[in-house]
């Protein structure tokens, strides 16, 4: 099985919102920083938001206000609810990973993506 599992993404009207998850296993979840990264075809991967197992969170700018990102203990997923959705939100959402190590976080696990489209 993957290391991350997600879910979630789809066709959304402009102004809507979508939820997307990620579940892993609970050996990774609780040591990990969980993020969401997105990508359009001849761009670079961009950070969305993400959070620390203590609940620190960051976000990228573009999505401040819109988006947020949340974790669930308990079930060892991560979700991003999004609203306010426009065009320029559609890419490929991947959940990743990120492991603490000598004063930084790296990366280490990446899910397959899912696709999230904004169109009328």
């Amino acid at each position: 099985q993957a290391p991350l599992v997600e879910s979630g993404g789809g066709l959304v009207q402009p102004g809507g919102s979508l939820r997307l998850s990620c579940e892993t296993s609970g050996s990774i979840f609780k040591i990990s920083r969980m993020g969401w990264y997105r990508q359009t075809p001849g761009k670079e991967r961009e950070l969305v938001a993400s959070i620390t197992p203590g609940g620190s969170i960051n976000y990228g700018d573009s999505v401040k206000g819109r988006f947020t990102i949340s974790r669930d203990n308990a079930k060892n997923t991560v979700y991003l609810q999004m609203n306010s959705l426009n065009v320029e939100d559609t890419a490929v959402y991947y959940c990743n990973t990120a492991r603490y190590f000598s004063g930084a976080y790296y990366p280490e696990y990446w899910g397959q993506g899912t696709q999230v489209t904004v169109s009328s």
